[in-house]
Order: C-alpha cells, then sequence, then structure tokens
C-alpha cells in the first residue's frame, strides 16, 4: 500500500492503526508507522503530539494490570516504553516543532506539564535548574502563546525560587526581546491565516499562506551589514513546512520548487544547521508531486552536486520512470526530466576524475534516454509524438559525441532531426551553428553552406525570410565571389516565391472567413418576434435616430474577420514588474505588426506577463523565437497563446466582470476579461475569457452547458474564429415576412388569419408604439420557407383600407440603441430553455400597455418622468442598466445609446426620476467611469466612445481616446417650463404653473425660462429637498 501524503492522511492510517492494535507487537507497528509519518512530515505538530500521546499512552499502561496487558507483554513493555526514552520522545518533538509559531505551544505546555508533575513528585536543585532552562529556551522562541508561557514561568520562579523571583523576570524580558519582536511582526500575518482557517475556505487559506509566505522570504533575503541574515532563516522554512503539510498547498509542485530554491540558496551562502536537508525536502516533494518533471530534474541536479554515487542516482532514475504520474499532464515533464538525466550522464564524462565506467554508462545511457522518451511519447499520444519540439535530449547527446570528436555520428543525429524539425528556422540555425562549430578552419565550411541551401529550400519555413538572411550572410563571410552569387540568384527567387506564399495564406485565410463565426452568429440572428432589426425608426422624444453608413458596418465586420487572436497571440511570462506596454511593443515589434498588448502584474510582485496580439499568425509564430531571450535582467518564457481564450455566453443580461470571475474561480485564474462594443449592436451578449494557463482554460470548458439559475445554460467553448456556424432563425432560414401599410384596426389573429391560407404560421409580431397603437407593421414567420414565398402573393393587395407591402425579411446587424417598455424582457439577449441565444427580447404581452400613455400624457409630463444618464460604456447591455435604476421606481421606458454613452430612463412617476437621479450622479459604474445625470441635449451631445486596442505605429502622435469623460456642466434644478426635447427639467420634477404673463404679450412661458420681463428665482437646495420629499408636486 502506497503511503498517505500530507499530515491529515498519516493521522487517519495511525489512528486506524492504534484503534487495532491488541497486543505488544501491534504496538510496537504503531510506533514505527510514526516514525515513519515523521520522516515525511517532520515539522507536523499534529503528528508529533499524536506519538508523543501514544507512546506516552504505552509508557502508563505498561505500569500497572489496570491497562489489561498480559504480564509478559507488561514486562516487556515496561523495557520498551520506559521513562526515559517517553521523556526523550516529548523533548524531541517539542525541539521540531518550536518555531511553529502558531500550535507549537500545544505540544510544549503538555511535555511541560509533564515535566512538572515529574519535579513535583520528587524535587531537587538540578530539576529545578533543568525545568527553569526549558522555560529560559522557550520563552527565546518567537510563539503565539508567548504571553502565557512568561506567566507559566512566573509560577513557578515564585514556586521554586522566590527570592531571585524579579531579578529572574527582569533578565528574562531582557532575553526575550528578540523573540517578542520577531512574533509582532508576523503576527498580522498570522491573524489573517488564522480567520481565512475558521472560515473553512481553502481557497482563502491558500491565497493568505501564498502571501504570508512571499513577505517571509523577502525578510529572509535581507541581510545587516556584517552580510547576515536579519531574520531567523528557520521561520521561513518551518512556514513552506507548514503550508506543505497541512493546506493544499501541499500538492502545488510551484510551491515546493519555491522551497526548493530558498534552501539551496541559503545553504550555498550560510551553513545554518537548523534548516532541513536539502535532498530530504526534495524527496518528500516527490512523494507529493510525483507528476512534476521541475522536481524530479531539480533532485537529479541537487543529487549530482551533493556528488551521491551512480547507484543512488540509477535509484532516483527509476523511481521517477517508475511513477505512473510523471505523464499526467503531458509529456513535458517526461521530457523535462530526461533532460536532467541526460544532462549529469553527459557530465559523468567531463570531470578530472572520469573513468572509462563512466564513459560507458554514458554511451549506453544517452542512446537509452532518447528511445525511452520516444517510446513513452507514442504510448501516450501514438503516431502524433513528433518528440520534443526544442530537440533539447538530442542536442545533449549530440554535445557528448561532439565531445568526444564523434562528429559524424553526431550529424547523423541532425539528420535524422531533419525529418520532424524541417520546418523550424530554430532548428536550422542550431544545426548550422554546430557545423561552423566543427569545421576544419583551414577548410571552407562546405557542410554549414549545404545546411543553409537546404534550410531555404523548405518550402514550409516558418521563417525563410530570416534563414535567407542567414545565407546570404554566411557566402558572404566563408563563400567565393561564385558561391555568392549563386547564393544572391537562389534568394532572389525563392523571395519571390515565399512572397507568393504569403499571399496565397492569406488568401486561403480570408476564403476561411466568408461566414460570421459561431459566435458572431449567436450575437446577431434571432428567431422570429425577436426585434433584431432596425426595423422601425424610433423617436425617443423627438430625437431623430442617427444611422451607421452600410460601409463603415462592412469595414467593421470585414476587421474583424481579419482578427483571429486566438491565433495571432502569444503569452509573455517573466517580464520585469515594471515594464511598460511601450518597451514590450519595442522588444517584439520586429516581428510584425502589433495589435494589442494586455499587461498583468505577478501577484508576488516579481514579474509581469503580457498578452501580444498580431497582425497574422505567421508573424506571431516568429515571435516565438524569442522564447528563453532575456528582457533586461529577466529570462522570458515565450508561448502561444491558443486555448487560452474562452467564447462564454448564454450568462444573466446583468452579468459583469465580478460574476464571470466568481463562475469560474474554481478552474484557475483568469487573465483578462474583454466585453464587446454595443455601439452598432446593443444586442451582444458575449465575452471573451483569457485565462493564465490552458489547464485553467480546459477546465473552464467543462462548465459549457451548466444550467445557470436554472433559466440560463451556459456557453464555454474555446474561441476559434474558423469555427463557423450556419444562421438559424426565421429570418436566416427565409421563413419571415415583412409586412407594412397594414390598417390600425387589425390584429395579430387577423393577420394570422389572412397569411394561414399560404400555410401554418408560427407567429405573428405585430410593431406597436409605447402607447399601446399599431405602427402600421409586422413580421409573420410561418414553419416552411416554401409557404413565405407562397404568401409573397399578397403583396400589393389591399387589406381593409390599406395596400399591404409584403416582402420576405432582411437581417440586419445594426442595432444602435436598446429600447425596453415596461416590464417587457431585457434587449439584450436572453436564452432560451435550450440554450440558444437570443438576441432581443420576446415583445411585451398584448395586455401590457403603457398605462401613462392610456391618458395621453402631456410631453412636459413625460420630460418630468425622466433622466438621462451619461458616461455609460458602451460595453454595458440594458439589462445591468435596468437592475441599477429599477430600484429607485417603476420603469416605463428604458432607453441605451451606447452611440451617446448613455441611457434615457422614463419612470412612472416624477418623485422615482428624482430619487434615481440623486443616488446615481456620480455612481461609478466601471472603474474609472462615473455617470452623469442631465438632459436630452446633454446626452446627445455626447459623441461615440472612441477607444481602440490596436497599437498604431508610423503615424506620428496622436492624443489618446479618452477613457475618463470629461464632466459635464453640474446644472441645479430650476423651476419648470416649456417642456421638450433639450430642455433639462430638475432631475424629473415638474414645475409650478407660472402666473399669466403680465401686459408686455409675453407668454407663461417666456416668463418661468427668463424670456419675458419677469424671471423667477432658482430653488435652493433646502427648497428642492422640501420639493422631494413631496413628491415632487411642488
Amino acid at each position: 500500500m502506497a503511503d498517505p501524503v500530507g499530515e491529515d492522511g498519516w493521522l487517519a492510517l495511525l489512528d486506524e492503526l492504534s484503534r487495532t492494535a491488541g497486543d505488544l507487537e501491534n504496538r510496537v507497528g504503531v510506533v514505527e508507522q510514526y516514525k515513519r509519518a515523521l520522516a515525511a512530515e517532520p515539522f507536523s505538530n499534529k503528528l508529533w503530539l499524536a506519538y508523543c500521546e501514544w507512546f506516552w499512552s504505552l509508557h502508563t499502561d505498561c505500569q500497572n494490570a489496570d491497562a489489561g496487558w498480559p504480564e509478559e507483554e507488561q514486562l516487556l513493555g515496561q523495557e520498551l516504553f520506559s521513562l526515559e526514552p517517553a521523556m526523550d520522545i516529548w523533548q524531541q518533538g517539542a525541539q521540531a516543532t518550536q518555531y511553529r509559531l502558531n500550535d507549537s505551544h500545544e505540544l510544549w505546555n503538555r511535555w511541560i506539564s509533564i515535566e512538572l508533575e515529574q519535579l513535583g513528585a520528587s524535587p531537587d536543585e538540578q530539576k529545578v535548574e533543568r525545568v527553569q532552562q526549558l522555560f529560559l529556551d522557550r520563552l527565546q522562541v518567537p510563539h503565539a502563546a508567548w504571553d502565557d508561557t512568561s506567566q507559566m514561568f512566573s509560577t513557578f520562579i515564585s514556586k521554586y525560587k522566590e527570592a531571585v523571583w524579579e531579578a529572574t523576570m527582569v533578565e528574562t524580558t531582557k532575553l526575550a526581546k528578540t523573540a517578542k519582536n520577531l512574533y509582532s511582526h508576523r503576527e498580522s500575518h498570522e491573524l489573517k491565516l488564522q480567520r481565512a482557517i475558521d472560515s473553512g475556505s481553502e481557497d482563502a487559506v491558500r491565497s493568505e499562506m501564498t502571501s504570508y509566505l512571499d513577505w517571509e522570504v523577502a525578510q529572509a533575503s535581507k541581510r545587516n551589514k556584517k552580510g547576515l541574515p536579519t531574520s531567523p532563516l528557520i521561520l521561513c522554512a518551518v512556514l513552506f513546512e507548514r503550508a506543505l503539510a497541512s493546506t493544499t498547498l501541499g500538492l502545488d509542485p510551484a510551491v515546493w520548487n519555491e522551497y526548493i530554491v530558498f534552501l539551496s540558496t541559503t545553504k550555498r551562502e550560510l551553513q545554518d544547521p537548523q534548516l532541513p536537508g536539502l535532498l530530504q525536502v526534495i524527496q518528500r516533494a516527490t512523494n507529493h508531486c510525483p507528476w512534476s518533471g521541475t522536481i524530479w530534474s531539480r533532485y537529479i541536479l541537487c543529487a549530482e552536486a551533493e556528488s551521491l554515487p551512480f547507484t543512488d542516482m540509477e535509484r532516483i532514475k527509476h523511481a521517477a520512470t517508475n511513477t505512473r504520474d510523471l505523464d499526467r499532464d503531458g509529456m513535458g515533464s517526461v521530457v523535462e526530466f530526461y533532460i536532467a538525466w541526460s544532462g549529469y550522464l553527459k557530465r559523468l564524462t567531463m570531470g578530472q576524475g572520469a573513468t572509462d565506467e563512466d564513459l560507458d554508462v554514458a554511451e549506453m545511457g544517452l542512446p537509452t534516454a532518447l528511445e525511452d522518451v520516444q517510446q513513452w511519447g507514442k504510448r501516450r499520444h501514438g503516431k502524433e509524438w513528433k518528440g520534443d519540439p526544442l530537440f533539447r535530449i538530442e542536442r545533449i547527446f549530440i554535445q557528448h559525441l561532439t565531445q568526444k570528436g564523434s562528429f559524424d555520428e553526431a550529424r547523423a543525429i541532425w539528420k535524422k532531426l531533419v525529418k520532424t524539425h524541417a520546418d523550424s528556422y530554430e532548428f536550422w540555425q542550431q544545426y548550422y551553428l554546430w557545423e561552423m562549430t566543427v569545421r576544419v578552419s583551414t577548410a571552407p565550411p562546405a557542410n554549414a553552406t549545404a545546411v543553409l541551401i537546404q534550410a531555404i529550400h523548405r518550402k514550409t519555413l516558418d521563417w525563410p525570410e530570416k534563414m535567407m538572411e542567414v545565407y546570404v550572410r554566411h557566402c558572404n563571410n566563408y563563400e567565393d565571389v561564385g558561391g555568392l552569387l549563386n547564393a544572391l540568384n537562389s534568394v532572389h527567387q525563392l523571395s519571390k516565391q515565399v512572397a507568393q506564399r504569403r499571399e496565397y495564406e492569406a488568401a486561403q485565410y480570408a476564403q476561411q472567413q466568408p461566414e460570421v463565426p459561431a459566435q458572431e452568429a449567436a450575437e446577431s440572428e434571432s428567431p422570429s418576434g425577436a426585434s433584431k432589426r432596425k426595423r422601425e425608426s424610433e423617436d425617443v422624444d423627438g430625437a431623430a435616430s442617427k444611422k451607421v453608413k452600410s460601409e463603415d458596418q462592412d469595414a467593421l465586420r470585414d476587421e474583424h474577420l481579419k482578427r483571429d487572436r486566438e491565433n495571432n497571440t502569444i503569452l509573455v511570462t517573466n517580464l520585469p514588474a515594471e515594464v511598460t506596454q511601450n518597451k514590450v511593443r519595442q522588444y517584439f515589434k520586429e516581428y510584425g505588426v502589433i495589435n494589442s498588448v494586455t499587461m498583468s502584474t505577478e501577484p508576488d510582485k516579481l514579474s509581469s506577463t503580457a498578452l501580444i496580439e498580431f497582425k497574422t499568425p505567421e508573424e506571431a509564430q516568429s515571435a516565438l523565437l524569442r522564447d528563453g531571450k532575456y528582457f533586461a535582467d529577466k529570462q522570458l518564457k515565450v508561448t502561444p497563446g491558443t486555448g487560452l481564450t474562452l467564447y462564454v455566453t448564454n450568462y444573466p443580461p446583468t452579468a459583469d466582470d465580478a460574476y464571470i470571475h466568481k463562475l469560474f474561480k474554481e478552474c484557475g485564474e483568469i487573465f483578462s476579461i474583454r466585453w464587446p462594443s454595443l455601439k452598432y449592436n446593443t444586442h451582444r451578449r458575449f465575452v471573451y475569457v483569457s485565462f493564465r494557463t490552458a489547464e485553467a482554460a480546459a477546465a473552464a470548458t467543462q462548465l459549457d452547458g451548466q444550467s445557470l439559475g436554472g433559466f440560463y445554460k451556459l456557453v464555454a467553448k474555446y474561441s476559434n474564429p474558423a469555427n463557423k456556424k450556419d444562421r438559424e432563425g426565421a429570418v436566416a432560414e427565409g421563413r419571415e415576412l415583412h409586412v407594412t401599410s397594414i390598417d390600425p384596426s387589425l390584429t395579430p389573429d387577423d393577420l394570422k388569419a389572412v397569411f394561414a391560407k399560404y400555410g401554418k404560421v408560427e407567429k405573428v409580431n405585430l410593431l406597436r408604439t409605447p402607447s399601446g397603437e399599431s405602427k402600421g407593421a409586422a413580421f409573420v414567420a410561418f414553419e416552411k420557407k416554401e409557404e413565405a414565398t407562397a404568401a409573397l402573393e399578397l403583396d400589393k393587395t389591399k387589406l381593409k383600407s390599406r395596400i399591404l407591402n409584403v416582402e420576405m425579411s432582411v437581417g440586419k446587424n445594426f442595432k444602435p440603441s436598446a429600447t425596453v417598455l415596461g416590464k417587457a424582457s431585457s434587449a439584450s439577449p436572453a436564452p432560451e430553455a435550450d440554450g440558444d441565444s437570443v438576441m432581443s427580447p420576446s415583445p411585451a404581452p398584448e395586455g401590457h400597455q403603457n398605462t401613462h400613455a392610456q391618458h395621453a400624457p402631456s410631453r412636459t409630463e413625460t420630460t418630468n418622468r425622466t433622466i438621462t444618464l451619461m458616461n455609460i460604456p458602451d460595453t454595458v447591455n440594458d439589462a445591468r442598466i435596468r437592475a441599477l435604476v429599477e430600484p429607485y421606481g417603476e420603469i416605463v421606458k428604458l432607453v441605451l445609446k451606447p452611440d451617446h454613452q448613455g441611457a434615457i430612463v422614463e419612470y412612472a412617476d416624477a418623485a422615482s426620476a428624482g430619487k434615481a437621479a440623486l443616488a446615481l450622479d456620480n455612481h461609478e459604474i466601471a472603474p474609472g467611469r462615473k455617470l452623469r445625470t442631465g438632459g436630452m441635449k446633454d446626452l446627445f451631445a455626447e459623441k461615440p466612445e472612441v477607444r481602440t486596442d490596436r497599437i498604431q505605429s508610423g503615424q506620428g502622435k496622436k492624443a489618446p481616446a479618452a477613457f475618463i469623460q470629461p464632466s459635464a456642466l453640474v446644472r441645479r434644478p430650476g423651476p419648470g417650463g416649456r417642456g421638450g426635447l433639450g430642455i433639462k427639467r430638475g432631475l424629473g420634477f415638474s414645475a409650478k404653473p407660472a402666473a399669466a404673463a403680465s401686459g408686455s404679450g409675453g407668454t407663461a412661458d417666456e416668463g418661468v425660462n427668463g424670456h419675458g420681463n419677469e424671471s423667477k428665482k432658482p430653488k435652493s437646495n433646502a427648497d428642492f429637498k422640501a420639493m422631494f420629499v413631496k413628491g415632487g408636486t411642488e
């Protein structure tokens, strides 16, 4: 049976063994198991306390017959479990756990109580001195219960050395000053960690413990003027042990690796005997995380550094390869371990004392390592396995052969690698450099030239331009004029071929994108009855809606199709923490046009990560050549950004960043969330979520299809513009008719009866005004396309008093505003039961009409009940706005205007409007974006939000788009006057009717508005508040 992992696993096993131990042999067996457990978790307070209590119980049980032991076992037990070894175990446990600041007092207090009990039974001066020293030692160690220990010591001195009590306590306080300071610096971290543990949240514990570890490592790295640590290194080591034994961090290879690096660094600088042995820690790490190639490779390297004999090294190697988990996360860990093993074999032959036996071991081991990895890869991935893309083990073998002068054997390995790596510029460059290294200096580099010729003629080479540049430079330096001319001629011809290839690839890529991708189809299509198009011209309080030119829409759509973010993106990690986007762009600009750079600083503040989008996949591929290169003092890791981004939809309309983070919190860390602009289509409801790791993204896809709140069926799929989906619904399938010039008296049932003679009518959507009157237009959806085509016969036929216009519905993606009437569903896409996205709301029920409209309210009354919100980001949908404004009163109508960065909200009464305006003015709807309230004129004066994530180059300096909008003039509510578009009504309150105008001929309206002979004094804040209390009736 495999050993448990972690202190809880060992405690569960030992508890069961202790419970079933019915004889002396089994009891001794439990003691041996405790020793094994403590070897695995040597700093565990729980294990040490349980072991001490178990051994002490054996000691007490065998002292008399009350425990029921057989006489023979009792006598033998008195020898095995005597007082001296029992007390020694208590002391060992106290010493092992003394630097556990949070709980070491539990074991120590139990031990000292036994010592005091033994002292009380037979006191003498020697025993008193010994216990006093135990107290003094303990008080000089930082721990949470220091005050309790001090009180116990005070009681002890009062009892046994009362004459020197005061002097002893003063001296003790001086000795303990450092310990108290050390704990005081850590107390806040300990309290936060304890609160996280008490909350029962594993994530909270991980977060607090990680933060604590980062802080403690930083303290351990500080040195005084003498070069010595300012903080005991053992405190850092024991904190690592606490984290790895008692929390889920024990299964995180990154934390183990951090601990190993800490020990390796400090042991190299300082010889601290208190720190645990490095190899023992690494061996325990492999037990906790046997799938980590990083830890196994570190084990090999550290064992080699400790000069372990080959038999021990081979034992480590077999332990790694025999574990079933090494390839759990793919072949990366397998390759990483074999790189370390192959490097060790190669270095065996390089040392001064290398023997023939060492050479034989390397000669046998290196080819075997290559073969093992190849077989393992085929067993894991089948024929898809092509070997390590960076051919690192092969390069170690080549280096070994080169050192021993076996150039032909090394060249044979290079030629074998051509079969699987010939498309890589990096491979040919390494091959060429090797040939230049081993060439005879007096002879022309024929082999190196041949390598370059072979490389540039590879039609599928990832960076042929760079390879041709190397070829020409090589011929300039090493070939004669004939060779140089041949090179130039070849490069000239090949350059044209490469240019044609690039054009062909671009054309092929464009042809692959003729249709809107699946995610775009989901956002732009809807079933019949959902108002997806700009079907009728809407006039908001007399404001004419503005349309965007169709060519602008086409350009926008073409631009989107060209941007394949999933395949054009790279992830760059280990950048300097303080690096700017500008510096990152300059570093990568030689590889192509950079569309966007998303930066994030790591939690440890030591490095940052960037997600960089290029214009084409080829540019992104070439930028991978920066992998392993240095940026300042940081060695970069550059990987493709594929498999990191998900397309997510069918979540609640009110979802925001916080909701998305909460939804995927169990999957892994989110790097960025990208919401679509609603400027041209307010019915969009989807989001792109980029994770830090492919594993996290893969975990997130498992939520695809999950029910959210019993109504929404989540869609979470890898973002892939190449996945095109044919549009669905009545419009896309040619089953919907657009009917205009309808007699106002006709109802949906009347229209259904007229069109039913041509086939089964699924739905009739008769468009109405806010007052419930017919607009004279409708959409009629049939079950079949043929039925809709037949119904076109009704075009230009008379129905009642009107001549009908009947035509096929044409879908449009342009929807610059969203309108919600009363209790109608949100204009944001709402998922149906099957999870399909419906990109606009179903119309309000026929019976529901605007009650205010039924009483024909005046424009003044409507204006007084209406507020406008400005500075709304164009990524915020109407559902989120409705959730924001609805708590202040009943909504009659809400119009979202992303093209003006605002919204119009009509309430059922003026008091609600005033209350909302007061509460929402200066409300932060997004980081850095505060709402403003105003009138219609203010809203329509707002321009569309100008922002771009594309980095422009070579176009001179331009003023950056303002993300934080300029503040507008703040107007206080004044007396109402003539209502109408563009006239701001003070926070939605109606004005008191003005007196009749004087004989000057001016109207009452003029007098109120200051255009007549009289001007009414504006209300003060006190007047306004009183007016608000009265419900806006004043």
